[in-house]
């Protein structure tokens, strides 16, 4: 009764559970380790170039993995492909706690590393999520899943901040990206208790690809998941960078995930349980008005105040875009052609419209630092990629959804 009455009127099951524990894990990995890796990668290096070229290489082999898993996925089974996943994020870990100092020289290596871990990991994450949830039971996940990441984001930075600004040199580093390890090699072992879900059929790609053409639907979401990757690609990286570089303090940075996320939790609280079917597009329009109005505060100075400005505002604005948008998302698949047999295909093709865009954003970063003084460009970057999420609403709007029987349970 009291868990009812915290997460409402919804189908609470273990694999549901199971799911939100498993991607609670990842959150707080990432939450720990993620940004303090393009810090240290930047304290040797120290060159926007380097960075931009480890966050092209994750998202070139998250391209070429997502590929070969919706395939593994489709002959093999879903869970095995979320397992390896788990395990490559872990050899990641492990491999940066090996190389130490040397991190920067084995830049592509690394971003090898972590986009086949992010490959397997969010492909088969994302078909499960589409097969343990219903249309009913869609919203709650997604903003539940944006909880726990609040809460990792919360915890895990400014544990991190904390411990790395303590200890002398790289030891602070080496204990969070050890953590990591671990978190990430307990995840492996929850994946044990999930239900198999072996699959069969052929693996047409090509042919959800050429969707496009017969369900506008399937166009207008597949192009606002590329528009999505645009600000991602760099806005992944940069802002984190910004605040060191105001701050040269990795507590600070602590701080800043902390303002994020304590924002985020209450917001994506209020998101999953108040927005409904019908009030996704206005929720999604408000956050991208949100989004874009932000750039202005930190495009011309990235004062360490105005970034935490700015982290609130943001704070607020992705879960009144994303609980609706993933939603929105599942269920234009739900509705597809063949959307049963093709499901995996379908997660396949959105990520790679989402990762085309994140990696036309990383090129035109190193584009423009090489070619121009790295000072003069990236604000000017800034604002252009930054439409990105702005631009999702225009196609979001024109999607009409149909009833359709539920696909749960039908795998």
């Amino acid at each position: 009764m009291k868990l009812g009455k915290l997460i409402g009127d919804i189908k609470y099951t273990k694999e549901l559970g199971l799911l939100l524990t498993i991607g609670g894990l990842y959150s707080l990995s990432v939450a720990l380790s993620n940004t303090f890796v393009n810090i240290f990668l930047w304290k040797q290096s120290g060159e926007f170039k380097d960075l931009g070229l480890y966050n092209m290489a994750i998202i070139v082999f998250q391209l070429i993995t997502f590929t070969l898993a919706g395939r593994w996925a489709k002959k093999i089974d879903r869970v095995i492909v979320f397992r390896i996943g788990v395990i490559f994020l872990a050899m990641f870990y492990l491999t940066v706690l090996f190389i130490g100092d040397n991190a920067s020289t084995f830049l592509l290596l690394l971003g090898c590393l972590l986009g086949i871990g992010n490959g397997f990991y969010w492909l088969a994450f994302n078909v499960l999520t589409f097969e343990v949830t219903e249309p009913d039971t869609r919203d709650f996940f997604n903003g539940f899943l944006g909880i726990l990441g609040s809460v990792a984001g919360m915890v895990g930075p400014m544990l991190a901040g904390y411990i790395i600004s303590t200890l002398t040199k790289t030891t602070g580093y080496t204990i969070i990206f050890g953590i990591s390890l671990g978190l990430f090699s307990l995840a492996v072992v929850l994946s044990f208790f999930q239900k198999r879900r072996p699959a069969s059929g052929q693996y047409l790609l090509k042919r959800i690809i050429k969707e496009r053409k017969n369900d506008i639907n399937w166009r207008l979401i597949t192009n606002a998941h590329f528009f999505q990757g645009m600000r991602e690609g760099t806005y992944a990286f940069v802002i984190t960078v910004f605040v060191f570089i105001a701050t040269g303090s990795e507590m600070a940075l602590g701080t800043f995930g902390l303002i994020n996320s304590g924002i985020s939790f209450v917001a994506y609280y209020i998101v999953s349980r108040s927005i409904k079917n019908e009030r996704r597009t206005k929720s999604i329009l408000v956050g991208g008005i949100l989004l874009f109005l932000s750039i202005f505060i930190i495009v011309f100075d990235f004062s360490y105040i105005r970034l935490l400005i700015y982290s609130g505002i943001i704070a607020v604005a992705y879960p009144l875009i994303l609980v609706p948008y993933t939603s929105l998302t599942y269920d234009v698949i739900g509705r597809g052609w063949n959307a049963r047999e093709m499901r995996i295909e379908y997660i396949v093709v959105r990520e790679l419209y989402l990762n085309f865009g994140r990696l036309v954003s990383v090129l035109i970063f190193i584009a423009g630092v090489m070619i121009f003084n790295p000072e003069k460009s990236i604000p000017v970057m800034l604002f252009i990629l930054g439409c990105g999420h702005s631009v999702i609403y225009f196609f979001t709007r024109k999607i009409k959804l149909s009833p359709v029987p539920r696909l749960h349970g039908q795998e």
